[in-house]
């Protein structure tokens, strides 16, 4: 599955996108001081919303702003 059909997926199961992640982390404290720690992030997504380690791993990306996060958010089908 490419990037994109992980954040789709993502948004059809929780009905979230990745700027509404982004806020609910902020929220919870998952994004002070820069560090994202995948293991909070894949716990709270699994209570939550119960996606999967690869989805979750997915908005891991998205909160890092990593490359390929970025890439796909910016339209390029990754």
């Amino acid at each position: 599955m490419s990037f994109n059909g992980y954040l789709k997926t993502i948004e059809s199961r929780t009905s979230l996108g990745p700027d509404d992640f982004r806020t609910l982390a902020a929220e919870r404290g998952l994004l002070e001081g820069g560090n994202v720690e995948p293991g909070e992030v894949i716990a709270w997504l699994a209570r939550d919303y119960g996606l999967g380690r690869g989805h979750a791993m997915a908005v891991v990306a998205v909160l890092r702003n990593d490359d390929v996060a970025v890439q796909a958010l910016n339209g390029k089908d990754i």
